[in-house]
């Protein structure tokens, strides 16, 4: 378990960011962040705004799963009002953020798993839920909850040790969060402000998905489908390629690479 505490003073210190990052709500324990996050944001909180726990006791995932977020870890959600045309893209931009930090910080390589799984050596070591309030023409909010195993020792946890690893397991050292949020924060800010400027992420998240190719079986719902991962569509629908040459479209989904 890391020694290093996180503070406000620490991780603004040296922060090169223009607004990520720059206004901090740090938390010893908190049930989520995204939870904290999204009553910031409907308060009107200043863009980039961080949540950032220690401890979450109702860490969550997509579709509904527990997060486990033990004290060395990093538990962050970090606010953002974007156009509408850009919110697609931010499953994409936190993905690659996370792997580009990673690399930064540890020099460990990462693969992205459809449609936000950050993997190690095809373990997940980061889990990402995008949270937003949107309208057809507008966007009220977006957040962005990453939570990244950094210096949690899987040994400890059993039930997840197969699927899971974490920085200090991958590197053999404690792994410094300060830097990593702040590589994280400045990866953030770069990536959305790329957006800002018309950009588009989807060349280089799509080059980093290792589902791409594969035969994969796709669990949407109560039903699973098997094929080919085909390709990406512009908005980031994983486009299946089925046995029977249907090809399908989905947004949303649980892969399970075979």
């Amino acid at each position: 378990m890391s020694e290093e505490m996180l503070n406000k003073n620490t991780i603004a210190a040296g922060l090169e960011t223009q607004f990520v990052g720059q206004n901090v709500l740090y938390y010893t324990v908190t049930t989520s962040t995204n939870d904290i996050a999204r009553q910031q944001a409907l308060a009107k909180c200043p863009e980039g705004t961080a949540v950032i726990a220690e401890r979450q006791t109702s860490g969550r995932g997509r579709l509904k799963r527990e997060w486990v977020t033990p004290q060395g870890n990093i538990a962050v959600s970090v606010v953002l009002y974007p156009h509408r045309k850009d919110l697609h893209f931010l499953t994409m931009l936190a993905a690659l953020a996370v792997q580009n930090s990673i690399q930064k910080t540890t020099g460990l390589k990462c693969q992205l798993k459809w449609p936000n799984d950050v993997l190690i050596k095809g373990k997940k070591v980061c889990g990402i839920l995008l949270e937003s309030q949107a309208a057809p023409e507008s966007v009220d909010y977006a957040i962005i909850g990453i939570g990244i195993n950094v210096n949690m020792k899987l040994s400890e946890y059993p039930e997840i040790a197969a699927i899971a690893t974490s920085l200090a397991d991958e590197t053999g050292e404690e792994v410094s969060r300060v830097v990593l949020l702040q590589n994280l924060f400045v990866e953030i800010e770069r990536s959305y402000l790329r957006l800002q400027d018309g950009e588009s992420l989807l060349e280089e998240w799509r080059d980093n998905l290792v589902t791409l190719g594969k035969q994969i079986h796709v669990r949407a719902g109560d039903e699973v489908f098997e094929g080919i991962a085909e390709s990406v569509a512009e908005d980031g629908s994983l486009m299946l390629r089925c046995a029977d040459g249907r090809l399908m479209k989905f947004t949303a989904g649980d892969v399970t690479l075979k």
